[in-house]
């Protein structure tokens, strides 16, 4: 067996598997990422692992994945192993290690003062190597309880709650209301950053598994909530946190002003075969495009309207243009709230930061945008760092627009269509649940974005998780012998 080297972070430097060039990958939608990976390369940065004592890579884990346990594997040449702890927490190890803005990883304490261990890749290294040698294979239960569970939503918290219930034995049919499973796996998250693919090799296993699934289904509206209820014993509500945040500003009923996520849905739907959108302005070829939004969906939208052909691309944040390093006030482990360049700007286009957005123009009068216009501000900030004043430096600043993408998150789930089930909102609009995640109605739960809000693809699987050992012990009436999450109490905020 290999030995380890006790101080391997001081004989190997950070070396992450990388990304394809940029002038290569944005003429297709393959996977930025690097197709191959070397096993030595990444056994030495499992070896830079300090096996810390107090693991501060955990706690900034939203499920607590065994990272230091991993690492030590990985090294040894312990793939197999390594995949097992690495299914321990987590049912989809290849949508966190492909998408997830890792808060492991500047939490890791090689972060305090150097670079830290690359987490992330090796995590998506562990889950490569599990598919290509056959290990991940369906898990089916042994028996069954009896007692069948309607999961709503098809996104990574109504899936991981789908499996764990379903290995406890419990019949699970899960209803999607769009035309594939997957939530934002399948439609909103590029291809080019996550290949359908790893979405379907795993609807595969569930499906060998037991679990049903059911496209085109609108649960709230045929069947009602009601009539679901009564034909399952427990319904969880994962339908996620959609409801788009808009701009209300003058000239907003132009055409050519699009929600990102919309944007994308087409593309995806493109990109599947399918039809894109009816909408001949939401797509960017030709066009000079401005995304308003800082974050991973404002980037996405940069990057695909790269590949569409855009004349130019801008993407523009509200937000002061963050500093290179970490604040005073924004020590170790807490997130850096530092500037990090995105893979999409890497790729082309410009950032424009601190433009607050007043109106959109229709100078030809077609009826379609021409032009963003914005003030240039400063922001005067209270001490929980929220925007309370402005200053303006420069007004009027003026951006060639033919397609925006808003871009700025979202305000809770699309809870319409449960308007009439009596179920009780939050201020935020998402779903009020108990310490069990039992909502305000007996026998129906929620998790996930719908139960706390926006947040990253790791904790709507932790939710999921939790979810299923919730429903699991409601329908028993014993404690549930599924995993916790081991959720973290203090969440990323600045991550993604």
């Amino acid at each position: 067996m290999t030995e380890r080297h006790p101080n391997g972070f001081l004989k190997h430097e950070r070396q992450p598997i990388g990304k394809r060039p940029p002038d290569e990958r944005v003429q297709d939608y393959q996977e930025i990422y690097a197709p191959v990976w070397q096993e030595d390369q990444l056994r030495e940065q499992g070896e830079r692992c300090m096996d810390c004592g107090v693991p501060a890579c955990m706690g900034g884990c939203p499920i607590g994945n065994l990272i230091p346990e991993w690492n030590d594997l990985v090294y040894r040449g312990l793939w197999r192993e390594a995949l097992d702890r690495l299914h321990a927490t987590n049912n989809f190890p290849e949508f966190t290690g492909y998408t997830c803005p890792a808060p492991c990883e500047p939490a890791c304490t090689l972060a305090y003062n150097a670079d830290p261990v690359t987490i992330k890749d090796i995590e998506r290294a562990i889950v490569d190597r599990g598919w290509e040698m056959g290990w991940i294979t369906p898990q089916p239960p042994t028996r069954r309880s009896g007692r069948s569970v309607a999961v709503i939503g098809s996104g990574p918290a109504g899936l991981a709650c789908a499996q764990q219930l379903n290995r406890a034995g419990h019949r699970v049919s899960v209803f999607e209301r769009n035309d594939a499973i997957g939530g934002l796996m399948s439609r909103g998250i590029p291809d080019f950053k996550f290949a359908k693919y790893q979405v379907a090799r795993r609807v595969g296993q569930l499906e060998a598994e037991g679990i049903e699934f059911h496209t085109g289904a609108r649960i709230g509206v045929d069947p009602d909530l009601a009539r679901l209820n009564e034909r399952f014993d427990a319904v969880c509500l994962a339908i996620g946190a959609l409801e788009h945040r808009n701009v209300e500003l003058p000239g907003r009923e132009l055409a050519g002003i699009h929600f990102g996520m919309d944007y994308l849905t087409a593309e995806n739907r493109r990109q599947a075969g399918g039809r894109g959108s009816d909408d001949d302005t939401n797509h960017a070829r030709d066009r000079h495009v401005v995304v308003l939004g800082g974050g991973d969906t404002g980037a996405d939208c940069v990057a695909t309207a790269h590949r569409q052909g855009a004349a130019s691309v801008v993407q523009v944040s509200v937000r002061a243009r963050a500093p290179g390093e970490r604040p005073a006030d924004n020590p170790w482990p807490l997130q850096p709230k530092t500037y990090k360049r995105t893979y999409a700007i890497d790729e082309g286009g410009e950032e424009a930061f601190s433009l607050d957005v007043t109106a959109f123009l229709d100078e030809d009068n077609d009826g379609r945008v021409d032009v963003l216009l914005a003030d240039r501000v400063e922001w005067t900030l209270d001490e929980h760092g929220r925007r309370v004043d402005r200053t303006v430096t420069e007004a009027g600043v003026r951006l060639a627009a033919d397609l925006v993408l808003i871009a700025i998150g979202f305000t809770g789930p699309e809870a319409n269509d449960f308007a009439a089930s009596g179920l009780a909102l939050t201020r935020q609009g998402t779903f009020v649940t108990d310490d069990t995640m039992m909502t305000s109605r007996e026998g129906i739960f929620a998790t996930g974005d719908a139960r706390r809000g926006q947040s990253l693809v790791v904790w709507a699987i932790g939710e999921g998780r939790d979810a299923a050992r919730h429903i699991d012990s409601w329908l028993t009436g014993r404690p549930s012998r599924l995993p916790a999450s081991l959720q973290t109490h203090n969440p990323p905020t600045e991550a993604g």
